[in-house]
């Protein structure tokens, strides 16, 4: 509930400090003189748009704070505790416009930005405008009020939810078939090169055992040369041999060891050296004769290397990396593939999804139409108590299962009849504007009934309302304030009459400077005031009388 509102320096208005009560609170004063402007202050300390035009002339910025007691309302206290803005049972909103038009907010004394300024002012207050009954001709804005006197919210967020996941596979799925043709065009040029490079088979390591058997091959001729002339070197040489040599000089050194025993390390060294030249001659031996001419395998060496670096240089890379070339182009090939079943599991994915928002769609419209038949008959109900005797309202709803949305898939429509006779027709054709701002207030209140907002503005909803209708509205307002803080601003005595409190607003004038201020109204200073609303500045005995009829007890 608004407990205190605090305006300063906003638009006409100088300082205001204001408290209120819980009921009905009416809003009165002379055309002109600023009976909405605590409602515009109010809308902006709840996350509403300020610009540099709403301060004051010569002050340096506005300032507006809304005090609130939550202790009744779950929502707001869930939400104020799960961003840890909680304080106890109460809540104070305050907002702040440069005169530069720069914007700052708080709740409960904490900087905050706007959009949570906008999420806790929808759990605290909910306004309604003058001219709220136009946008009633909107199918959409049909369909949310049908929703709204329904409450069936976990629906709305379970179709919601089912419908963003189905978009999002929807898109998922678009953005897999557009690149299919690039795949497609890929995959092609990938079969190619994969099978060329399969049926050339080059293993890992392969490319090097080639280069050096094929190195050996084409140097066969200089290689058996060579080592010949080694092994007669060193052991194959008539006349003299690396392995003659060192025999002829053991027997000399062991000779002489006999005289020196110093000398048989020497003879031990010469001893091995032997060992290793005989081996080395048996080793380079058995190399020579494996050495073989061999023109087929060189040839075919040679193709095969030919091949590799041609290969290599049509991918553009080494014949070292041709291998793994290769391996990675099988790899891409394999993804590809998997690419296609990824598409029909997406495509399955999508089908269930779509399934499951139809599905909930339609648990939606099941809600909507029970819903709708309840709402018919309270609507009709009012209509009639507001002078509209042979008025028959009635909501269609129309289930298209083709038009899937985050609404689910109802096509909403307010159909009303206001002669004996006449076929129901959608209130844009068939209601006057007298009508249609009845049928308004009529939605407007029964529908504020079931939301779970605890304070409620009318802003001035009963134009075009008078007589005894307007006492019918007053009364309506009344018995809805009885439950729910209701704010209204009006200029019909018979509505301000059944107001639980009263509020009158007056501008004054003093030199250059004007001044709105805003005043509660007991006694007899109410009893003025419905009387000039009745008969305006000229105020008799009669209209006093009537004022006094008008005005509604609290026994009442």
């Amino acid at each position: 509930m608004l407990t205190q509102l605090t305006v300063a320096n906003f638009a006409i208005v100088k300082f205001l400090e204001l408290d209120f009560a819980p009921g009905m609170t009416t809003i009165t004063g002379e055309t002109g003189a600023g009976k909405s402007i605590a409602i515009d202050a109010l809308s902006l300390c709840l996350g509403g748009r300020g610009e540099a035009g709403m301060v004051r002339p010569g002050a340096e910025r506005a300032e507006i704070s809304a005090r609130f007691d939550v202790a009744a309302i779950p929502a707001a206290l869930q939400w104020l505790r799960s961003n840890a803005l909680d304080d106890e049972e109460e809540c104070i909103l305050r907002r702040s416009i440069s005169g530069e038009g720069r914007s700052r907010a708080w709740i409960n004394g904490n900087p905050v930005p706007l959009s949570q300024l906008k999420a806790l002012g929808e759990t605290l207050i909910s306004i309604h405008g003058q001219h709220a009954h136009h946008g009633m001709l909107h199918s959409d804005t049909q369909l949310a009020l049908l929703d709204q006197y329904a409450g069936h919210f976990n629906l709305l967020k379970q179709c919601q939810d089912a419908y963003q996941n189905w978009k999002s596979l929807d898109l998922q799925l678009k953005q897999l078939k557009e690149q299919q043709e690039q795949r497609q065009a890929r995959a092609q040029l990938l079969e190619y090169q994969v099978q060329e490079l399969d049926e050339f088979a080059l293993q890992p390591g392969e490319f090097e055992a080639i280069e050096v058997e094929h190195r050996r091959l084409a140097n066969c001729g200089t290689l058996l040369e060579q080592s010949q002339r080694a092994l007669y070197l060193l052991s194959e040489g008539d006349e003299v041999s690396v392995q003659a040599l060192l025999q002829q000089a053991i027997s000399q050194v062991d000779a002489l060891a006999g005289e020196d025993p110093a000398l048989a390390d020497i003879t031990n060294m010469l001893h091995e050296g032997l060992i290793q030249v005989q081996e080395s001659s048996s080793e380079l031996e058995r190399y020579r004769d494996r050495l073989e001419m061999d023109p087929e395998r060189f040839n075919e060496l040679e193709n095969r290397l030919s091949r590799a670096m041609t290969l290599a240089r049509k991918h553009m890379v080494s014949a070292h990396e041709l291998a793994q070339h290769h391996q990675q182009l099988a790899d891409e090939l394999a993804d590809l593939a998997g690419s296609d079943e990824q598409i029909e599991q997406l495509s399955e994915a999508l089908d269930a999804a779509r399934e499951q928002l139809a599905e909930r769609a339609l648990k939606l419209n099941k809600s909507r139409q029970r819903y709708a038949r309840e709402l018919d008959k309270l609507v009709t109900d009012n209509l009639k108590a507001l002078a509209m005797p042979h008025a028959r309202f009635q909501i269609s709803v129309e289930h298209r299962a083709d038009a899937l949305s985050p609404t689910g898939a109802d096509r909403v429509q307010f159909l009303v009849t206001t002669n004996p006779g006449q076929p129901l027709q959608p209130i844009a054709k068939s209601a006057s504007g007298g009508e249609l701002s009845r049928i308004g207030l009529a939605i407007q209140v029964i529908t504020a009934k079931k939301v779970a907002t605890p304070t409620l503005i009318f802003d001035e909803v009963d134009v075009g309302i008078s007589g005894p209708t307007a006492a019918v509205v007053g009364r309506m307002l009344r018995q809805l304030g009885q439950s729910t803080q209701v704010f209204c601003v009006t200029h019909l005595p018979q509505v301000a009459g059944n107001g639980h409190n009263h509020m009158f607003v007056a501008k004054q004038s003093q030199g250059k400077s004007t001044e709105t201020r805003m005043t509660p109204l007991l006694g007899e200073a109410r009893l003025q005031e419905l009387a000039r609303l009745l008969g305006g500045d000229t105020i008799t005995d009669n209209t006093l009388a009537n004022a006094r009829e008008l005005l509604v007890s609290d026994t009442d």
